[in-house]
């Protein structure tokens, strides 16, 4: 599963997700990923459909696929929809998000 991205590309970008923005992956899977029990997630995957996590819940983890909003070929591009995603889900959550310079 990487489609148009090398696999250098998506464990940077997986890798990058895990470290810097876990919190922002479970908001991800909560709301749009519609596992609102998640107590935990991470990012394992992405291709030009959209980004697959990882979802701790009390009954075990569960694979959460979450489109992008049309497909995607570019680098730049996953960055636009991920932060896309966590905004929103903080509005779906009623959640203040960071400001811009803060992703």
């Amino acid at each position: 599963m990487s489609g148009p991205f090398s696999p250098e590309v998506v464990e940077a970008v997986r890798r990058h997700m895990d470290e810097d923005h876990r919190d922002d992956s479970l908001l991800i899977v909560r709301s749009l990923g519609g596992v609102p029990q998640a107590t935990a997630a991470t990012m394992s995957g992405l291709d030009e459909a959209g980004a697959v996590f990882l979802a701790a819940t009390d009954e075990g983890e569960v694979t959460v696929r979450v489109p992008w909003s049309e497909p995607i070929a570019e680098r730049a591009q996953i960055r636009a929809e991920v932060v896309r995603m966590y905004h929103e889900a903080c509005a779906a959550l009623g959640v203040e998000p960071r400001a811009a310079g803060e992703h």
